[in-house]
């Protein structure tokens, strides 16, 4: 049953307030304990961080379930991941800045499958299974290339790189660049909620109601391609994100793009800030891969709300 009204406001209050009690143990925690010098100058940049990746990602997983019309889609469907992927480990390789090369690699692989995909999305037929395809054909290419890549790594650089593969906050310093772009694009969202929501309605639907279907289409999948492009460029390769927020959403009653738009990016940046958290401090004084523990921790929470969802 659709959320609406008080109950609406009520989930918004919930998941701000658990958004902000996250932040604040984010920043007070760590190896140090509460320290005011360590807070102004890594702990907060790192959490500003996590959480714009965590909103892009989380912005991202929304525009793939519009377009697919398929709410368990991911955006890591579109190959982004293994295009990043390949971008950072050629950056590494040839001495460029790392967050370049996989911004490079993340939008190539965007262009790539909007290019391949071009005649699905001229028609106002079902564009899903083409675009799965195409995404899934780039991911299996993109990993094959990061392999072969990663076997070619010098040692040196080997451990970065890898650890960067299943995705790393310890260098991210650009929170405000992520999280002015998850602002902009949810107010995108916003922007064209109706239509989203008449595409949601199937193609054909959406075309007789005088929506622009093709060009609808290539807005979600250019919007779901840049965020993730930023995500990963700035983290590495965090996954689960994109598919746990909005569906969980979704599980809870939200059902409006307006709704899920607002909600999607407040749920993703505290997903992120807290699988951070205990990324580096369950393990003191070692720190744990952030893209790990959120697919461990994700995992269970995603089938918890299956369950209930479907009773």
């Amino acid at each position: 049953m659709p959320l609406t009204g008080a109950r609406l406001y009520t989930l918004a209050a919930a998941l701000a307030g658990v958004a902000l009690l996250v932040t604040i143990a984010a920043l007070a925690l760590g190896s140090t304990g509460f320290d005011v010098d360590m807070i102004r100058t890594l702990r907060a940049p790192r959490v500003a961080a996590a959480a714009g990746v965590g909103a892009l990602l989380a912005l991202s997983g929304l525009a793939m379930q519009s377009l697919l019309r398929n709410p368990l889609a991911d955006p890591y469907v579109l190959g982004t991941s293994g295009g990043a992927a390949v971008g950072a480990l050629l950056a590494l390789m040839f001495g460029v800045t790392l967050t370049l090369g996989a911004a490079a690699g993340a939008l190539a692989a965007g262009a790539l499958l909007l290019w391949l995909a071009r005649s699905a999305l001229a028609t106002t037929d079902d564009a899903s299974p083409r675009l799965i395809l195409a995404g899934a054909m780039l991911a299996a290419q993109f990993g094959a290339m990061a392999s072969l890549l990663l076997a070619l790594t010098p040692d040196q650089r080997l451990r970065g790189a890898i650890f960067w593969l299943v995705g790393d906050l310890s260098g991210a310093d650009d929170g405000g660049r992520s999280l002015l772009a998850a602002a902009l694009l949810t107010a995108w969202f916003v922007w064209r909620e109706r239509a989203i929501d008449r595409l949601l309605l199937g193609s054909v639907a959406a075309h007789l109601l005088g929506e622009p279907v093709r060009r609808l289409r290539i807005e979600l999948l250019l919007g779901a391609a840049l965020a993730a492009a930023l995500a990963v460029a700035s983290a590495g390769a965090i996954g689960f994100v994109g598919l746990v927020v909005p569906h969980a959403l979704r599980l809870a009653g939200v059902q409006h793009t307006r709704h899920l738009a607002l909600l999607s990016p407040l749920g993703g940046a505290a997903l992120v800030v807290a699988a951070d958290l205990l990324a580096r401090t369950v393990a003191l004084p070692l720190e744990l891969p952030v893209g790990a523990v959120m697919a461990l921790v994700g995992a269970p929470v995603f089938v918890w709300f299956l369950s209930r969802g479907g009773r």
